[in-house]
């Protein structure tokens, strides 16, 4: 009798597991979030095909300009290596900390091929989302009780969501410098976030020792980033430690281990010379350090706000049948939902608080895209959360009661699949039926790949290419560009020689000046 009721349970949990005992009105969740994905991926194929246009642009000129010397004189990669590396480190002297974003944003693609910013794209898209996914699912199943084939319906469905809001696109997507700073730098974080939660969690030893390390060479890598998810993962792996040593004692090496090498890092980083050099020639004052974290949760309220438009709403509206399935089969208890929802506040917060300090100011874009992805992770958990709290509150028997909470369960256990389905319709009813077609990337993008307005902009752009290429030209004048994608809003050269683009472009291509025509 014990053998077979060992054997059922077994078999319950690989249900469970692969998501086939969860469905919504008769759609099973395998199905459900294979649909999210093939809707996902084809929200980016425009995304995608947009990248076969992009180009080099601001930034990635005067970080990339002596790593294109050593390649174009001596064809070795290597040589550019270690020209990437020793520009690091003047940066690291005079300009600024960030070891790692710097040493990666030395080496763009496109010092090795001006036609290679069609890689941009895929990378900086690739890694955010398989960085989310992964986190999100591993919070959602490990964490949450989740099985995986909802949670994985879950992401999808997210990570749709954000890429057609996103703050920034250009920034977080065809700009390789601002990207990799902030958008790669917080990929990496995620994916140390699952390694060492992974860690904490396994009752393995090899696998816990495995992904601990894992975490350690990540957390390096964090800690050389910019400052914004540098402190956002301090924050988190201290809570982790501090976790680990009040609930299992024996796990504690696991996660002070990337800790201490995170802290490391990030110390290496804030104490650079260069940083201290670079305050003494910028004029931006920023808040004290007790005035800045009190204005980073003002702020936090107000892009939560600027964050949750119409569309957004929709989604987690079609979510919520869906998540509330999930979180009453799960075996959680939901305890503490005012302190889980507490704990995502102060990490929200905890990012607008670097740029008050140091500047007095938020709302840059390339920040904002990575906070903005933290903001929709925090808002699905926080979620499933609460809905898991009123779906197990009392036992379990909260649908049969006469509260707010049990009413709302019975909502959502009859809207079901009537709900999703009616909200799904409205979202891509809102999607694609927008007045401004610049509204959402996707539809932007297409519209511009569409219309020719890609085309022209990159003949027009190859075009000064090859003025830059000239070596019989050292006074480059060029036109603006007649035609440009909504999408690559991007500062263009100016008419005034002196100007730091300009000079940034002549020092590359090492002309007497650019210089561009106004219309």
């Amino acid at each position: 009798m014990e053998g077979k009721t060992t054997d059922q349970m077994r078999r319950r949990s690989i249900i469970w597991r692969e998501g086939l005992s969860v469905r919504l009105d008769g759609i099973s969740m395998r199905r459900a979030a294979v649909c999210a994905g093939v809707l996902f991926v084809l929200s980016l194929l425009p995304l995608l095909l947009l990248g076969r246009y992009n180009v080099m642009c601001i930034d990635d000129y005067d970080y990339g300009r002596q790593v294109h010397d050593a390649w174009v004189a001596t064809g070795s990669f290597r040589q550019a290596v270690q020209a990437a590396w020793q520009q690091n480190m003047e940066f690291y002297r005079e300009w600024q900390g960030t070891y790692i974003s710097c040493f990666l944003m030395g080496m763009c693609p496109m010092n090795f091929d001006y036609g290679a910013a069609w890689i941009v794209p895929f990378l900086m898209i690739g890694m955010l989302s398989v960085s989310v996914f992964v986190l999100g699912r591993h919070i959602l199943c490990r964490w949450l009780g989740m099985e995986r084939n909802g949670s994985s319906f879950v992401m999808f469905l997210l990570l749709f969501m954000f890429y057609q809001v996103m703050e920034a696109p250009f920034e977080g997507i065809y700009w390789y410098n601002g990207a990799t700073h902030y958008v790669l730098m917080e990929s990496v974080w995620f994916f140390m976030l699952t390694s060492i939660s992974a860690a904490l969690m396994t009752p393995e030893r090899p696998r816990e020792i495995a992904f601990s390390l894992l975490a350690s060479v990540l957390a390096a890598i964090v800690g050389g980033g910019n400052l914004v998810t540098g402190l956002q993962a301090e924050i988190v792996m201290a809570f982790l430690v501090l976790g680990a040593a009040v609930k299992n004692r024996r796990k504690l090496a696991a996660a002070v281990i990337p800790f201490a090498v995170g802290s490391a890092g990030f110390l290496i980083n804030i104490l650079a010379p260069g940083n201290a050099r670079r305050d003494e020639l910028d004029t931006a004052v920023g808040y004290s350090a007790v005035t800045s974290v009190l204005l980073s949760f003002w702020h936090t309220v107000g892009f939560i706000i600027r964050w949750t438009p119409a569309f957004v709403i929709l989604v987690w509206l079609m979510l919520l049948p869906v998540l509330w399935r999930l979180v009453k089969q799960s075996e959680r208890s939901f305890r503490h939902p005012v302190l889980v929802t507490g704990g995502c506040v102060c990490v929200l917060a905890a990012m607008f608080t670097p740029t008050l300090y140091a500047v007095g100011e938020v709302g840059m874009s390339r920040i904002d895209d990575i906070i903005q992805m933290v903001y929709y992770l925090c808002l699905t958990a926080v979620t499933a959360y609460w809905l898991g709290y009123l779906a197990h509150r009392d036992g379990g028997e909260t649908t049969r009661g006469g509260s707010a909470g049990a009413a709302f369960g019975r909502f959502l256990e009859a809207a079901g699949m009537k709900m999703a389905g009616v909200c799904f319709c409205l979202v891509l009813v809102v999607w694609i039926c927008t007045a401004d077609k610049n509204t959402y990337t996707s539809v932007s993008a297409l519209r511009s790949l569409v219309n020719g307005e890609a085309q022209t902009f990159y003949a027009e752009a190859m075009e000064r290419h090859e003025l830059y290429e000239d070596d019989s030209v050292t006074d480059v004048v060029v036109r603006p560009y007649s035609e440009r994608p909504a999408l690559f809003d991007f500062q263009d050269l100016s008419e005034d020689e002196g100007n730091w683009l300009n000079l940034a472009v002549a020092r590359y291509y090492h002309k007497e000046y650019v210089r561009c025509l106004t219309k």
